[in-house]
């Protein structure tokens, strides 16, 4: 016993924190949103095969309009929660960023509550008897002859509502934790445009390395500035 006691106070086990669990959902919607990127290539592979076909082989096909249409349309309905998990939709900042954490948690609190989950429990309403109307028909595209089937897409929006859900509870947690401490939980990084600057600069032979370390550091901090929202400052509470 007296072993067993030593051991689990040297090694105790992890806590399911709430900033653990903030994680997971921005990992699940980072997860999402980077499966549909890979969308982007299969649409570029398809238009290009359209374009010789049509200009080159003069053998034009009419259902590649539909389905580029789905597969752009899907990644931006599966992006959506990745694109809120990394704070990336567009917000009026030139006031927004003047304000202190605990006024911005305050504002985003309402929004949230007023007009985001309403929006996103219609869009999850509508688009599961929407998605499933489709599926029953066996719905195919009256856009063009001979139409592919597109209730597979719709039964991305559904899809793409509950993930919107999900990433929205963990936003309204993260409001609700910066109320009580005044400072806004990390978020799970991903790569950005810094690292890519970051790469470039650390290559770059027309730069000191004083010059290199100033650029670097003055990056990372309107980055974080950025990500954690706002510049009022973590201290001010």
């Amino acid at each position: 016993m007296s072993a067993q006691h030593d051991t689990e106070q040297r090694f105790p086990a992890p806590r399911f924190t709430a900033q653990r669990l903030l994680h997971i959902i921005d990992g699940i919607s980072t997860l999402a949103g980077k499966a549909a990127a890979w969308l982007i290539v299969g649409l570029m592979l398809l238009v290009c095969a359209e374009v010789f076909k049509r200009y080159m082989l003069n053998m034009p096909t009419a259902w590649i309009f539909d389905v580029s249409n789905m597969l752009y349309g899907t990644l931006f309905m599966i992006a959506g929660a990745y694109t809120l998990a990394q704070n990336a939709h567009v917000r009026g900042d030139f006031l927004y960023s003047s304000m202190k954490p605990r006024t911005q948690a305050t504002l985003d609190l309402v929004l949230y509550v007023v007009f985001f989950f309403p929006g996103i429990a219609a869009l999850l309403y509508a688009g599961w008897d929407y998605a499933g109307d489709s599926w029953r028909i066996n719905e195919h595209s009256n856009v063009t002859a001979d139409g592919p089937p597109v209730y597979q897409f719709k039964a991305m929006i559904p899809l793409a509502g509950a993930l919107l859900l999900l990433q929205g509870g963990a936003e309204l947690m993260r409001c609700v934790i910066c109320l009580q401490t005044g400072i806004w939980p990390t978020r799970l990084k991903d790569a950005s445009e810094i690292d890519v600057v970051e790469d470039q600069i650390a290559h770059s032979e027309h730069i000191d390395e004083e010059s290199r370390k100033r650029v670097i550091e003055q990056a990372h901090h309107i980055d974080e500035a950025a990500r954690q929202r706002g510049m009022g400052g973590d201290g001010n509470r």
